[in-house]
Formats: C-alpha cells, sequence, structure tokens
C-alpha cells in the first residue's frame, strides 16, 4: 500500500490531525498534535500497563476481552462505517464491510488464542529430560498505520498482540483521527486497562524517537516504501523487530477460463474494491492469447460502466499524483481507455494497454481505478510478467487446469496466492509480501508469532 509522503517519518510535521471530505475538499475537524509530554505518558503507559496487567494475566482474560472488542465492532459498524466515509471517501457498505471483517479478526484470536499459544514440545535427539517451546510477550509495541482501511488494519496489529499479551501505542494517519478516537473508545468501552491499548495523535519527530525508545520493543508499520525503510533503518539501529507492509503491485493472471463473464467480474472486483485503493489490489492483469481480446472487450466494457457512482479517491493529492502516473505511462507508448477526466479527487475508471515491460510505469504501483492490462503468449511469459515488478504482496491466477495452477503458483514471486477466486482472505490466513512489499506476516498463527518471545525451557530430567 502506498499512502505517499505523509507517512514519512524523518520531516517535520507541522499539519495537524484532520477530517476533511475528500468528496469536498471541506474540513470536517481538526486535531491537534500530542504534545510531547502526552507521547511520553502514552509511552509510559503502555510500558506499566505491561509490567503490572499484560504480563500477570491468564490468555482467557485477554480473549474475553478480545471478544467483548468484537462485539463492538459488530455492534458499532454502522457508526464506524460512516466514520470512514467522511474521512476518505470509501463507500458506506464496503466501510461497515470492512469493519465486520475487523470483527471477525478479534474473534478469531479470542476464540483461538489458548492454542495458538499453547506449549509447543521438543523432541529431543538425545538425552533425558524435556524441551517446549513457550510464546510470551516482548512487551509495548508501536504500530503506524494508514489510511485505507482505517479498522482493518489496525486489527490486523492489535488482535494477535494483544492477545499474547504486548501492549500497544497506535499511531494512525493523520486523516483518520476520528476513526482513531472511535477505536480507542472502542477498547475503553471494553474494559482494557489503561495503557494496553494507546491512540496517540504523534507527529513525525516523537514517532522517530519512539521508535528507539528502550520502552518500545517492535514497529509494525504499513504505508509507504520510503517511509519504511526509513523505519526500518531506525529500529536496526536500536536492535528492534520490525513488521513491514509497504507497496504491492499485485498481477491477476488468466491462462484459462471455463465462464469469461466470472472471471472478468473476479478481475472488477479485485481492482476496483475501495477505489483502487487496497495494497493487495490485482493492479495489473494478464491475460492468455487466447482470450485476451475477449477478456479485455468485456472487461473494458464493464471497467466504463463504473463511472456512474465511483467514489472520490482519499483526497486530491492522490488523484493528482495517479494522473501523473498515467500520463508518463501515455508518454511512455501506452493506450489509456477512461470514462472521462479527472475532476478534483474523483479519478475515472480506466485501462491502460500496450505498456512495455521495460517501461517504468510496468513496476510502479497504481493506487486507484486504473488497471494495466498485458496480454501473455504462453505460460513461461504470464509468469515473467507477473514476476516483472519490485513488488511480491499478493497474486491470483484463474485456470482450469490444476497441475498448472499448483505449478504457476509456485513460480509467482510473492506472499500470497490466490488460485480462481478473489476475497478469500481470512483472519486465519497469513498475509504478507516479498521484495519491496516488506517482510514479516500478520493474522494466523504467523502474525502472533511476529512479536512473540519463542522461549525454549528445556529440563535434564521428566
Amino acid at each position: 500500500m502506498n499512502p505517499g509522503p505523509e507517512e514519512d517519518v524523518g520531516v517535520a510535521n507541522t499539519q495537524l490531525y484532520a477530517v476533511v471530505n475528500p468528496a469536498t475538499g471541506e474540513l470536517v475537524k481538526a486535531y491537534p498534535t500530542a504534545t510531547d509530554e502526552a507521547f511520553d505518558g502514552a509511552l509510559d503507559a503502555a510500558a506499566t500497563a505491561y509490567v503490572q496487567w499484560s504480563r500477570q494475566t491468564a490468555v482467557a482474560q485477554r480473549a474475553q476481552l478480545l471478544s467483548t472488542v468484537a462485539d463492538l465492532h459488530s455492534e458499532r459498524s454502522e457508526y464506524l462505517a460512516e466514520i470512514i466515509h467522511r474521512e476518505m471517501g470509501k463507500p458506506v457498505d464496503q466501510a461497515v464491510a470492512e469493519v465486520e471483517f475487523s470483527a471477525s479478526i478479534y474473534r478469531y484470536y479470542a476464540e483461538n488464542a489458548h492454542t495458538l499459544l499453547a506449549d509447543e514440545r521438543i523432541e529431543l535427539l538425545e538425552g533425558e529430560g524435556t524441551a517446549f517451546m513457550r510464546r510470551r510477550p516482548i512487551g509495548p509495541l508501536l504500530g503506524i498505520m494508514p489510511w485505507n482501511y482505517p479498522c482493518y488494519q489496525v486489527a490486523r496489529f492489535a488482535a494477535p498482540n494483544l492477545a499474547l499479551g504486548n501492549t500497544i501505542v497506535l499511531k494512525h494517519a493523520p486523516q483518520c483521527p476520528e476513526s482513531a478516537a472511535a477505536l480507542q473508545q472502542i477498547f475503553t468501552d471494553a474494559g482494557w486497562p489503561q495503557g494496553c491499548y494507546v491512540n496517540v495523535y504523534a507527529t513525525h519527530e516523537q514517532i522517530a524517537r519512539a521508535i528507539a525508545d528502550p520502552r518500545v520493543q517492535g514497529v509494525s508499520f504499513t504505508g509507504s516504501e520510503r517511509a519504511g525503510a526509513e523505519i526500518a533503518e531506525r529500529a536496526g539501529r536500536s536492535l528492534k523487530k520490525v513488521v513491514l507492509e509497504l507497496g504491492g503491485s499485485d498481477p491477476f493472471v488468466v491462462l484459462s477460463t471455463d465462464d469469461l463473464d466470472a472471471t472478468v467480474q473476479a478481475a472488477l472486483d479485485a481492482r476496483f474494491e475501495n477505489t483502487g485503493q487496497a495494497c493487495n489490489a490485482g493492479k495489473r492483469v494478464i491475460v492468455a492469447e487466447d482470450i485476451h481480446d475477449a477478456f479485455l472487450a468485456r472487461f473494458t466494457e464493464k471497467v466504463l460502466a463504473m463511472a456512474d457512482g465511483l467514489a472520490p479517491l482519499s483526497s486530491v493529492a492522490a488523484a493528482e499524483r495517479l494522473e501523473e502516473q498515467v500520463e508518463r505511462a501515455i508518454a511512455d507508448g501506452a493506450t489509456f481507455v477512461s470514462a472521462g477526466k479527472r475532476t478534483g479527487a474523483y479519478f475515472p475508471p480506466g485501462i491502460l494497454t500496450g505498456v512495455s515491460p521495460a517501461s517504468p510505469s510496468a513496476a510502479e504501483e497504481l493506487f486507484g481505478p486504473v488497471a494495466i492490462v498485458h496480454r501473455a503468449g504462453s505460460e513461461d511469459e504470464a509468469v515473467e510478467l507477473a514476476n516483472g515488478t519490485p513488488y511480491g504482496l499478493g497474486s491470483y491466477l484463474f485456470t482450469t487446469d490444476a497441475e498448472q495452477a499448483m505449478r504457476v503458483a509456485d513460480r509467482i514471486d510473492a506472499g500470497m496466492v490466490f488460485i480462481n477466486g478473489v476475497g478469500l482472505e481470512g483472519a486465519e490466513l497469513p498475509f504478507g509480501g516479498v521484495k519491496r512489499s516488506g517482510f514479516g506476516r500478520e493474522l494466523g498463527r504467523a502474525g502472533i508469532d511476529e512479536f512473540a518471545n519463542k522461549k525454549l525451557i528445556r529440563t535434564a530430567r521428566a
């Protein structure tokens, strides 16, 4: 996901956290950034809660609180969805779905924490006694979250770590202060003690200091490559564990289909959900030559028809960045078909064809309602196109050949491959990428292991 330069942590931040209606540019409400004293108090609260509460509680206690968090998400789904709509323009129905998915994540860890954190026995090769691995928390964690999924991104980070017993200091994106406050209220109302989950409207300078602060034991960041690299560098100097979920330009590979209309619809769903502002959207559609023309004709028709009722992008700046990227691709020889021209934050849906694999545009992440469509003359060429990007987050593969599905899935350089379906993510499934898409995993067992002390306990006698 590429939220833009506002996520960089090495530059001055004089902008208030603010809700700005992306459809009109109207300032709804501004929130002042935290004072240094307030931010230091947030770190203190998280450190104190970790020592005095989290480390002293049983898994069942934390799981019960997470279950309440899940229930409150469901109860307040319409309320949270309206906030998301105000902040970044997401259609309310999609925002409700995001909140409900977030609730399922909290519920998953509430119901499965005991199993996920059970001692793991190790069979000894020699000697007497026993050995096992026990997962324990490591302390306060810093989460730096983006704007495109204000509830879901927080859930992916907070749920497994609160289940484990870590505490959370959460910095949300500057354009999501109302979501940040609403989520803090949910954790408070659910009964989490003060300091277990702390929202803070931090400046970039405060975040930079917090990464080096000895009270903070790890950092999770979702955002731009540039900011991710800087955060990883800062954390590395202090020997802090980092999980990074960065850019993505996921391929949507179609090698064969027995239902062209359904496959075209799947490509639409993969590309244009959240107005194309998703890290794991199917941004590059790669179609086998024998069905390319028929696919492109139907895909184009449906894309252009989406113009009516399409939501705005998160900001005018986001739409301007996408417009610049499209113009560079056209200048480099690509053809662009669109339903109209950009107006403010509204960017009409469109398709780029004829993008040379050698063009810089072929490797860029387009964060909005524009799809690139490639023609592939063979399976090998399709794989080469799929891997022809510095990113490696997710991917989609459609084929009627089961053996080909496994063969190609194994060759795609990505952290996730979804075969013959979209929208298949789940709380139990690990999420993350390779290459410049970052490292580490969220969700499932992998998500609870990232910031765990996997402690070996070995006894000499049984």
